[in-house]
């Protein structure tokens, strides 16, 4: 007997699933202020060290080989901010949203307005359309481009990672941003606080390059910062959830509701990766289960991954969907695309 033929004889009641999944990872959510806040330290402590010593370079192999140091590190430290705007990294809410500013802005991420728009990518990650945070293309939106689009679409990910990087990250959440204003009214202060506190470290960053006569070092660090930083981010961005829009049907085909829990579990990819890989990105390797239970913090995932597939296996249904690391699934996406197809059968509604 296939999978697909075991989970069709033996249907999934998706209630009573989630009600087993969420009394599994019931104790994870329990949390310390410590590990967030050393990462935090320690990744911040790294990243500055880096930008530092690159400082002290002449201008050559060795000042751009310790800013790419500093900038790999220093996205590490980004990723922090991902689980502040959950208030997951200690659990002191003004903290974490006071340090997801502090990191956030000198390298000039909009990590206010990116808060509002990643809790409407928790909500709407597998059902909407206007999720901000949607990577793929649907069929109907390509067959309407022109050949410049659809050639893009085709290599997405090499143009989007190495390409548009941190500047095309950062104009998404700003468009995205000015898009949702009718939905999210907080958006317009979140938009405002942004723009003046990346302004406010930029101008004492370039007032002070130009006062020291360091304005070619200045720019040459911050192309080489933004190359490296926005290749990764983009990565991550794609790993995420690319490939991942199903209907109902194509997760559960007895027929069974799914629920929001449901949808984000499976719309959304794990990667099988080491401890310290985890540790360096807050988390973010296991993303289906965040996304099914965002009050876990990231150094309980692991462990929760295994718990919920473990009752996912005894009720018999599909296991989440897990990929092998950064690079060999990066590799594998990038070699093909994809595109949302048969948007009638994405259960929109979300039976709960």
């Amino acid at each position: 007997m296939t999978t697909t033929e075991r989970h069709a004889s033996q249907p999934t009641d998706s209630a009573q699933l989630v009600r087993a999944l969420r009394a599994a990872v019931a104790d994870f959510g329990v949390r310390s202020p410590w590990p967030g806040l050393v990462r935090v330290v320690v990744l911040g402590a790294i990243a500055w060290g880096s930008v530092a010593i690159a400082w002290r370079q002449p201008l050559g192999g060795g000042f751009a080989i310790w800013s790419a140091i500093a900038a790999i590190f220093y996205a590490f430290w980004l990723t922090c901010t991902h689980e502040a705007a959950h208030h997951t990294l200690t659990g002191w809410a003004r903290f974490d949203e006071a340090i997801a500013r502090a990191i956030s802005w000198p390298s000039f991420w909009p990590v206010g307005t990116y808060s509002v728009l990643h809790r409407l990518h928790h909500s709407w990650n597998g059902r909407n359309l206007d999720d901000p945070e949607r990577t793929e293309w649907t069929q109907a939106e390509y067959d309407r481009a022109g050949l410049l689009a659809q050639w893009y679409v085709r290599h997405q990910w090499w143009i989007d990672v190495l390409g548009c990087g941190a500047i095309g990250l950062i104009a998404k959440i700003f468009r995205h941003g000015l898009r949702q204003l009718h939905v999210q009214s907080r958006l317009r202060s979140q938009l405002a606080s942004d723009v003046a506190g990346i302004a406010i470290f930029q101008a004492i960053g370039l007032g002070w390059a130009i006062a020291s006569g360091s304005i070619v070092r200045y720019a040459l660090f911050w192309l080489v910062f933004e190359r490296v930083v926005g290749a990764i981010m983009q990565c991550r961005e794609h790993i995420e959830h690319y490939g991942l829009w199903h209907g109902s049907g194509d997760i559960f085909p007895d027929g069974s509701c799914i629920t929001p829990v449901l949808r984000q579990l499976y719309a959304t990819r794990n990667l099988t990766t080491t401890l310290p890989v985890n540790w360096l990105m807050s988390g973010l390797p296991y993303h289906g289960v965040h996304h099914a239970f965002p009050e876990i913090p990231a150094g309980n995932l692991p462990a929760a991954f295994v718990s919920i597939e473990r009752v996912l296996q005894e009720c018999h249904a599909p296991p989440l969907p897990c990929d092998p690391g950064y690079w060999r699934t990066s590799w594998r996406l990038a070699k093909g695309f994809s595109t949302i197809a048969d948007l009638d059968r994405l259960n929109t509604s979300d039976g709960r």
